[in-house]
């Protein structure tokens, strides 16, 4: 039993359940993977680190701002570039932007939000119900094996933290949900991106030095299949090989989400990318590659949070809500934490942006 269940260890539930647990609120945040930070996520492939969702933070707002200060001065993030580069009609041209990066891989910002929180990885949200004695009930799927972990919990109130297409999957109107609250998370909708992670031969890195690249960061605001490519082993202290990360366009995603042969559409993107940046990238020794389906949400609803009316507290949270992306996702978890207080007991509640 806890005061509140938050659901959704990305950036929204994380930020709402640290300021509810510093008042001192009892917390669980219940998450169907197996690490903290949702889409500011790290792979490790062949011995590398790739960062396979969020590329960089940038100075958004107050929330990342105060964000950044904070992890740079504990050695977490460090300035990877001040210049990123757009591809447009054939041509590079450089913008200029402070790009900051986790050295040791972008899921260490949800691992330092995570800290003295109680997560449980590996379950899943099946279904919600109240109890007899006015309680939210979440039945929870497991999703690793992990078996210690319970299979139930019970809270006071309820955050949901996670894209609203899955959030629909468990809130419906057979619960005492109002058709509209339903309906404006059905208008949410949200950009796939297919990303692929590639490493190349460790000789290669020379050919970087020869070719004296200006760029570690390209975006492809004009291209059918291209979004954005970096140079991700340039974020590690020692890299011993090249790895380039790159994003597809919302397009070329909606095209193969689906598809059954992912190191074939992986390959695609890396083949187009070849025509434009630098020809070896063509030949990766190895690739892997993730498909987003909520990579980007495309028309957030002109609220702080969504907050469902009924006889006990269920809000929802996250870039579906607000300025959209990490400043707008850490705003609205935030704003979600404060009007659970208020359906609570009302504690005094830190409502700086300290981190």
């Amino acid at each position: 039993m806890f005061d509140v269940a938050v659901i959704g260890a990305g950036m929204a539930g994380l930020g709402c359940a640290q300021r509810l647990r510093q008042a001192g609120y009892s917390v669980a945040v219940v998450e169907k993977s197996r690490g903290a930070g949702g889409r500011v996520a790290t792979r490790r492939v062949q011995g590398a680190r790739a960062d396979h969702g969020a590329r960089y933070l940038e100075p958004q707002g107050d929330a990342v701002q105060g964000l950044i200060e904070v992890l740079v001065d504990r050695h977490i993030l460090k300035l990877w570039t001040d210049t990123v580069w757009e591809f447009r009609q054939g041509k590079l041209s450089a913008i200029p932007r402070c790009c900051y990066v986790a050295p040791a891989g972008m899921n260490a910002i949800g691992k330092y939000l995570a800290q003295d929180l109680e997560i449980w990885f590996g379950r899943r949200v099946q279904a919600i119900s109240t109890t007899d004695n006015q309680r939210w009930r979440l039945s929870l799927e497991v999703t690793d094996s992990n078996l210690e972990i319970p299979q139930e919990l019970i809270a006071k109130a309820v955050v949901v933290a996670i894209p609203a297409p899955q959030a629909l999957m468990f809130l419906s109107s057979e619960i005492g949900f109002q058709s509209d609250f339903l309906d404006k998370l059905r208008s949410v909708e949200y950009e796939p991106c297919i990303t692929v992670m590639a490493g190349y031969p460790a000789a290669k890195q020379q050919d970087l030095s020869n070719l004296n690249l200006q760029w570690k960061s390209v975006s492809f605001p004009d291209n059918s299949d291209l979004a954005w490519v970096g140079l991700d082993s340039s974020k590690r202290l020692d890299p011993r090989l090249p790895v380039f990360v790159v994003h597809s366009s919302a397009n070329f995603a909606d095209r193969h989400l689906e598809s059954a042969d992912l190191p074939t559409v992986g390959q695609e993107l890396l083949d187009r990318t070849s025509e434009y940046l630098i020809p070896w990238l063509k030949q990766p020794e190895w690739l892997q590659v993730h498909r987003w389906r909520y990579a980007f949400c495309r028309n957030p609803l002109p609220v702080s949070c969504l907050v469902a009316d009924g006889n006990l507290p269920l809000v929802c949270a996250g870039d579906l809500c607000g300025e959209g992306q990490i400043e707008g996702a850490l705003r609205s978890g935030w704003a979600a934490a404060n009007w659970v207080n208020s359906q609570l007991q009302d504690l005094p509640l830190d409502s700086s942006l300290n981190w």
